[in-house]
């Protein structure tokens, strides 16, 4: 019991051992929520009532002798725009403030089935547009490790309940880095699963050829159980992948011997020295532990930042159409429905939420769509192709996740370039649709978590699993 919280994965054998009761693991994760949730603002709905009905019943199943699922009795914490028919499904936004789904989505129907305990809804930045939750219409989630800084984002509420063993895993959903940035920033494991593997029947589109739900844990293990209770063919999604299921758990604590990892040459020119330095610490460990260092190239790399800003702004223009307070959310009446839909749009969507579906109207808009979408299209499929190459040469690459570490209220707010930069090694992984995960490894200047990202191929999530959890186990030993 002294290392409680260190592992939902230990959480979860001891409660199917018996020798502790998923109510009082709840319990116990509410503790921490009353007391903590009030200053950082992770969670923005909680139902500690229904969470204790649902521990209880899998207590009686295990006390009967019963089979249980994976995730039998752990309080599991769930970011705001996936939807949950117990809970409201606000995007964190004003025109979603009331709304309750009357569906729950898939991965939230498979939670259940696994006899996981829904805590919760956490905080993002409103419909997952941005990377440090300010943009939050419920005010921001704070950094644990220092709550005058932010805890990265668009899944920063997440993060922080993980971190602060206010959750014992979260899911999030990740666009450009909105798992993995928030993870490294808090100093957590955050994995963006291969697009399609998990379903995204009921997650709200932010921008639908990018977005991918995927766990939070505190090591890789908590993450692979997690993903092997999520992934799998959904025929409600027609981007859900039919492939056979994996065992994701079987690639945890796998030694190093022949596995090739690659570094970006193009990422150098933009390493600090701090970033420089943790990196070569990290590769270090690698090469100690018999694997190989590979240098690769990817020159369509550059491209990655300003691709993701055409393609996810104009995907996120045509999927925010539906808000126009005529279906569902917030109503603001006028002297006609045009009047009525610019009302609510205006009142209901934040500055961030607005930016971007202008960017991506101008872009999708005539005589603009060849210049500027239709050329992004192209950049991501040569930046496709350039990944293909690399994974010729190496199983996995590894970078930095994000190149600072978490940074203080207000101080890119008002330059959103510099904002969308905190994405730079993240959003590659979302426009080829690979799997990449983040391992907290090193801290900056500040005492600020920093993390190692781990990328392969599409469909190889067993490999990001294996390089990040060997990567845990080389930093603790180390």
């Amino acid at each position: 019991m002294d290392n409680f919280f260190e592992s939902a994965y230990s959480i979860a054998q001891q409660i199917k051992d018996n020798s502790i009761t998923s109510k009082e693991v709840v319990s116990k994760y509410f503790d921490n929520i009353e007391s903590k949730n009030s200053e950082l603002n992770a969670f923005l709905i909680t139902d500690k009532q229904a969470a204790i009905r649902q521990a209880e019943i899998v207590d009686q199943k295990i006390q009967a002798g019963q089979q249980v699922g994976t995730l039998a009795g752990l309080p599991v914490a769930i970011k705001d725009n996936i939807c949950t028919d117990d809970f409201t499904t606000t995007c964190a936004s004003k025109i979603l403030r009331e709304w309750k789904p009357p569906y729950n989505a898939t991965v939230i129907q498979k939670l259940i089935s696994q006899d996981a305990i829904i805590l919760g809804k956490t905080n993002l930045d409103e419909f997952a547009m941005g990377s440090s939750t300010e943009h939050s219409a419920f005010g921001p989630t704070k950094n644990p490790v220092d709550p005058s800084r932010v805890p990265g984002g668009s899944s920063g509420g997440s993060a922080c309940a993980v971190k602060t063993d206010m959750a014992s895993v979260a899911l999030g959903s990740d666009t450009g880095g909105s798992i993995r940035q928030p993870a490294a920033f808090c100093g957590i494991v955050g994995m963006k699963p291969t697009y399609g593997l998990v379903s995204r029947y009921g997650l709200i589109a932010f921008a639908s050829s990018l977005d991918q739900i995927g766990p939070f844990g505190k090591t890789v293990k908590d993450c692979a159980l997690v993903l092997n209770a999520i992934s799998g063919h959904d025929p409600y999604d027609s981007t859900s992948l039919d492939i056979k299921s994996d065992d994701y758990l079987q690639y945890v604590d796998r030694d190093l011997k022949g596995i090739r990892i690659g570094l970006i040459e193009e990422f150098d020119e933009v390493l600090d020295v701090s970033l420089r330095e943790n990196l070569e610490s990290a590769t270090n460990l690698f090469k100690q532990n018999g694997a190989e260092i590979v240098k690769v190239s990817l020159p369509y790399v550059k491209y990655a930042l300003s691709t993701y800003y055409l393609i996810a702004p104009a995907e996120a223009s045509s999927n925010l159409a539906r808000f126009d307070g005529v279906r569902y959310g917030l109503r603001v009446d006028g002297d006609n429905v045009e009047e009525m839909m610019i009302n609510t749009r205006t009142q209901g969507f934040g500055q961030e939420v607005k930016r971007r579906i202008m960017l991506g109207t101008y872009a999708l808009s005539s005589g603009y769509y060849d210049a500027y979408y239709k050329t992004a299209q192209k950049l991501r499929t040569a930046l496709i192709s350039d990944f293909k190459k690399v994974y010729d040469q190496v199983d996995v690459i590894i970078c930095p996740t994000t190149p600072t570490g978490a940074f203080e209220f207000g101080a890119k707010l008002d330059d959103p370039l510099q904002m969308y930069m905190s994405d730079i090694f993240t959003i590659p992984s979302n426009l080829a649709g690979h799997p990449a995960i983040s391992v907290p490894f090193g801290t900056d200047s500040n005492g600020m978590p920093l993390g190692i990202q781990i990328l392969a191929d599409g469909l190889n999530d067993s490999k990001v699993i294996h390089v990040g959890s060997a990567l845990e186990t080389l930093r603790t030993e180390g």
